[in-house]
């Protein structure tokens, strides 16, 4: 971090800093230190009867009460806080008559969120509170920045850190401060492990396939395109695993499974990120059916294994994830919620029943499009509870078997919940001639400008010559699915690190600009602390202001500069006001 950008606090702690070092304190040792306890656990396992506990704990130190010759901290490692009481007398060495490593160190030189290593026993306080009493104190790692001093009483939150733009942007500052955060990702760990579970005692493979492929395949959506140097050659980011999977199939897999990454450079919202979190499942000798059922079960154990039953709750609706899901073909959907039945309608027709319910469509969409346009304003949100939207037209599912008895339709299903998709299905299509004659049907959706159809795949119409057996295939996406477990409304509430737009940076004139007005350089990084960033900046400042506001941190911040004469400030300003009028 540059100095030119420091806060008053930050210089402070970097003064801080400089001193522990002088003292001939490492603020960021390099050993090994050897924690055994956790506070959760400590707390957890605490008996008033038993023997005094010595412990070694480690983490960051976020409040202080200083009285005196004693004082409490409280201390916060990865599993939560607990108290921590210090004694001048107790962490000093006896042959220091100035108790530096508590009168200095402790009480001066360390900051909040600077973290801290403690060796003591375990014991009750007057008060009821188990805490541990400090032997030895080690500073483990100072922190140059402040964290955000979120305070509660009675349950009410104050100075919250809650603005989402600089949440997740600064996920490491949430993680630390907000409760209920670190909780929300601990249990999408356990919703991919239970799910990784499920498919492994199945009998699946878990595989890895190419981020990077040379068409983008397996869905319908807009990709990402990179240039590969070494084959001089455009390269997409992949949008789904679908078809290296079916690959896999094809190659003697009896089910195969991917948990990855996958890209759609489309709209940002609260419920979409263009990197995403997918699982795709395929299984030889199964159908829609099948695949069906074998969600319901997942999503049960998943919901299970998170929340401790087979509900969750989420914007204030408690969801059921005890099987079975109602199944509801997605053209009794439409006629349910619309009233036009469009089974049998040609593309004309179902533009006709667009225009009249005053949906506004273009003449590159086909049937297709139109029907999932038709689905998606009326139907979609309205479906709380799991509910499989099952037996899609042709045209929406150009990688699908055709129904068996509904002709014009596909063994597919789309899984919806609280409004949404979770996930998609098929009885996958393994007819190469079929599925050649569905790829050349999307290429003529692409030049009647669908920027979203498919691009024949040769490679893969080949893989299915060589014969794949009946197989069904699935996709659940991993962050949707952690909302729904977790009661969180937002994807950017359940990603680590979403995409964001690009952070604003303060404009700020480089040193060589303040010199020109008689700033020296010393002094620059002040002016920036005080959020006189450029010259203009300076020139709306009246002199006597900025003397004050930089001699007074001068001397709160000890920064040992040489205390300006009121003469150069005014000079300063004078001439900044001169510069920004030319």
């Amino acid at each position: 971090m540059s100095q030119e950008s420091a806060s008053e606090q930050e210089i402070n702690r970097r003064a801080n800093l400089k001193a522990l070092r002088d003292l001939g304190i490492d603020p960021y040792p390099a050993a090994e230190y050897p924690t055994n306890a956790f506070s959760t656990d400590i707390v957890a396992q605490f008996n008033d009867d038993d023997e005094p506990r010595h412990v070694c704990i480690a983490g960051r130190m976020m409040s202080r009460r200083i009285m005196g010759k004693a004082s409490f901290i409280e201390l916060q490692d990865s599993c939560g806080r607990i108290q921590v009481y210090i004694s001048r007398d107790d962490i000093s060495d006896p042959a220091d008559e100035n108790a530096t490593l508590y009168n200095v160190v402790f009480k001066k030189l360390l900051d909040l969120g600077d973290f801290v290593g403690v060796k003591g026993e375990v014991f009750r306080t007057k008060t009821g509170e188990i805490s541990v009493h400090a032997r030895e104190l080690t500073v483990l790692s100072k922190s140059l920045k402040p964290l955000p001093v979120v305070k509660e009483k009675d349950g009410v939150i104050y100075d919250s850190f809650d603005d989402p733009e600089l949440r997740y942007r600064q996920r490491y500052v949430d993680l630390v401060v907000n409760k209920g955060v670190k909780e929300t990702f601990l249990k999408r760990a356990t919703i991919v492990r239970t799910l990784r579970a499920v498919l492994d005692e199945a009998g699946y493979t878990e595989v890895e396939t190419p981020v990077l492929q040379s068409i983008a395949g397996g869905a319908t959506a807009r990709p990402f395109i990179t240039h590969f140097n070494a084959l001089n050659i455009d390269m997409y980011m992949r949008i789904a695993t679908e078809l290296y999977l079916k690959r896999l199939i094809v190659g003697g897999f009896e089910g195969v499974y991917e948990i990855g990454k996958n890209f759609r450079n489309e709209g940002m919202d609260r419920t979409h990120n263009p990197e995403f979190t997918c699982m795709e499942l395929y299984v030889t000798y199964k159908d829609y059916n099948w695949m069906m059922s074998f969600t319901e079960q997942l999503l049960e154990k998943i919901c299970v294994a998170v929340n401790g039953c087979a509900e969750s709750e989420i914007d204030g609706k408690k969801i059921s994830f005890k099987a079975p899901f109602r199944r509801l073909p997605i053209l009794e959907a439409i006629k349910e919620k619309t009233g036009y039945d469009l089974e049998g309608k040609s593309e004309d027709e179902v533009r006709a029943v667009c225009k009249e319910l005053k949906m506004q469509i273009d003449d590159t969409m086909g049937k297709g499009e139109l029907i999932d346009e038709i689905f998606g304003e009326f139907c979609e949100g309205t479906y709380i509870q799991p509910t499989f939207i099952t037996d899609y037209p042709v045209e929406m599912s150009p990688l699908t078997k055709m129904h068996r008895s509904k002709p014009g339709l596909t063994e597919r299903f789309e899984l919806m919940v609280n409004g949404k998709e979770l996930a998609n299905a098929y009885s996958e299509l393994n007819d190469p001639i079929d599925q050649e004659e569905r790829f050349k049907e999307q290429m003529r959706l692409a030049d009647k400008g669908d920027d979203e159809a498919m691009i024949i795949d040769q490679d893969f119409l080949r893989a299915l010559q060589y014969g794949m057996p009946p197989t069904s295939g699935i996709g659940i996406g991993i962050d949707r699915l952690v909302m729904l477990m977790t009661g969180n409304s937002a994807i950017g509430e359940v990603m680590l690190f979403p995409q964001m737009k690009p952070e604003k940076r303060v404009a700020r004139d480089s040193e060589d600009a303040f010199a020109t007005v008689g700033v020296p350089s010393e002094w620059v990084s002040v002016l920036y602390s005080q959020n006189i960033n450029t010259v203009a900046d300076l020139a709306k400042f009246k002199p006597g202001k900025v003397h004050q506001l930089l001699s007074d941190a001068n001397k709160k911040n000890k920064l040992g500069l040489t205390p300006l004469k009121q003469d150069e400030v005014v000079a300063w300003v004078d001439k900044a006001v001169a510069a920004s009028q030319e």
